[in-house]
């Protein structure tokens, strides 16, 4: 999809705070409300904008711990990485999951209450999975920057 400036002011727009009316986004693009409407849906509709979402503390929700953790598989092999990779979606403690190059095979950031669910998400998750041939686990110490925002050029 090709993107114009004024898909790019709105996207910056909504990066910045995405629960601006339309009018407000109106008066950032130069457009009306109606047409800043109609451009939103189309940029959903093409999956430029993938989702609508809060960013919550996690230790507002009593889950403190973050964890970076790289997973090589025992074997490249397409199922193995597909069932790998549908595992990690339906696991609730892992935020975000990376299919990566390098040293491992993906890179995964897990949110837990204290390292004693981490333990047991370890058990559950990596050492009862065959297809895993080893695990690496950084602990955050504190999160330095949080966001999903995407440096848009607005030229």
């Amino acid at each position: 999809m090709d993107l114009d400036r004024i898909d790019r002011k709105i996207l910056n727009a909504v990066q910045h705070n995405n629960r601006l009316t339309t009018e407000e986004l109106g008066e950032i693009a130069g457009l009306s409300a109606t047409a800043c409407q109609r451009r939103l849906k189309r940029l959903r509709d093409a999956g430029v904008i993938e989702a609508d979402i809060s960013i919550v503390s996690p230790e507002a929700v009593g889950r403190p711990m973050l964890m970076l953790v790289s997973i090589s598989l025992e074997r490249d092999r397409s199922n193995i990485i597909d069932r790998f990779k549908q595992a990690i979606r339906k696991t609730p403690e892992i935020m975000s999951g990376f299919y990566v190059t390098g040293d491992a095979d993906f890179v995964l950031i897990i949110c837990v209450r204290d390292m004693v669910e981490y333990e047991m998400f370890t058990r559950r998750f990596f050492y009862e999975n065959p297809d895993i041939k080893g695990f690496s686990t950084m602990v955050v110490m504190d999160r330095t920057k949080i966001s999903f925002m995407v440096p848009i050029d607005e030229s």
